[in-house]
């Protein structure tokens, strides 16, 4: 078998790792210290399990985990984590399996004979329930995972079956819908079109494209991004906020 210990304290990482050479003494154990870390070692190595922390910096097991999940074979997940009652509660009502820190023997071995199938649905959820926002999207392309910093982001335009992602120097697609990104990141990006969202932090103007019609400037990529007449008034006010220092307007559902 191989496990991933995934923690960014040194001494919850190396208990694990002591308790996993007695109890899988023929495994082969790696160690990552936050989700990032554990999203390219599981792209090198492939383990079947992943034990993994939730509080983390750059990214949390939460994240790392819906990240995971969206994988074509993605490793079995296993939460370690201080939380309390109510929020264990929540890993129960969605059947993912955790271990309560301090971890005992006994607890890690039942928990490994089990090894329980990451699905995306239900750590969507425990995410959702427990109030926490990704700060980063993925996408799987060519065998691999990439990762986009929501920060990067200039814009998110739906096609066809999928929603493309532009940030400096590239553009990917991922699986989310146009809708469920806006309401997940509503401070960050701001409706222009039915079929698109800008970053507020980035849009550097309004100018016309050739056709004619309202287009979207933003700071680091090429692309200029269409935009609504009918959102059109509504776009200027947020460029005058926004001028002026104010924070961005909340938006009338579209």
């Amino acid at each position: 078998m191989k496990i991933l210990v995934v923690d960014d304290e040194p001494p919850a990482r190396q208990r694990l790792l002591n308790l996993l050479a007695r109890l899988q003494p023929d495994s082969m154990v790696r160690e990552a210290s936050n989700g990032v870390e554990a999203l390219k070692a599981v792209s090198d190595d492939a383990p079947d399990v992943v034990l993994m922390d939730i509080r983390m910096p750059a990214m949390d097991g939460l994240e790392a985990a819906t990240h995971l999940a969206a994988l074509p074979a993605p490793p079995a997940v296993i939460f370690t984590t201080a939380y309390d009652a109510h929020a264990l509660a929540a890993f129960e009502a969605q059947a993912i399996d955790y271990l309560l820190k301090p971890i005992r023997r006994e607890r890690l071995q039942t928990a490994l004979e089990r090894v329980p199938r990451l699905e995306q649905n239900s750590v969507s959820k425990l995410q959702a329930m427990c109030g926490d926002v990704r700060s980063y999207l993925s996408t799987h392309l060519h065998g691999e995972l990439h990762l986009i910093p929501v920060n990067e982001i200039r814009y998110l335009c739906a096609e066809d079956k999928y929603v493309s992602v532009g940030f400096p120097d590239n553009e990917y697609p991922v699986e989310d819908s146009l809708q469920a990104l806006e309401a997940e990141f509503p401070e960050h990006f701001l409706r222009v079109h039915r079929n698109a969202l800008v970053a507020h932090a980035f849009i550097s103007g309004l100018e016309k494209g050739p056709s004619g019609k309202p287009h979207i400037r933003l700071a680091g990529v090429p692309r200029t991004i269409a935009v609504s007449r009918r959102l059109l008034p509504a776009i200027r006010r947020q460029l005058k906020a926004l001028a002026q220092g104010h924070p961005p307007l909340k938006q009338a559902s579209t």
